[in-house]
């Protein structure tokens, strides 16, 4: 039952992480429209909270197990694309 509550956790924080992101690039952008005559000074606070989404997004995905980002960026890197793959028969010219 723990792993269990260890995922729930990290894929919750997951989701806040994402919704707090969205919400600050939305209120970001939505304050340059000047109709809606939104306060300014609450622009900082929405950058700033791009970066705590960030920071939450990756504190669940460490919790619940889903940091392998880096594996598949080597599978990427090595074997991904064709120039890039490392064979014994390929010669370097």
């Amino acid at each position: 039952m723990r792993r269990k509550y260890t995922n729930l956790t990290g894929n919750a924080l997951m989701i806040l992480g994402l919704v707090v992101m969205v919400g600050g690039v939305g209120y970001a952008v939505l304050n340059q429209l000047p109709q809606l005559h939104l306060p300014q000074y609450m622009v900082h606070g929405a950058i700033f909270s791009i970066f705590v989404g960030a920071l939450l997004w990756l504190a669940g995905a460490c919790i619940s197990g889903r940091e392998k980002v880096c594996d598949k960026y080597y599978w990427h890197r090595h074997y991904g694309d064709k120039r890039c793959r490392r064979t014994s028969s390929h010669t370097h010219h």
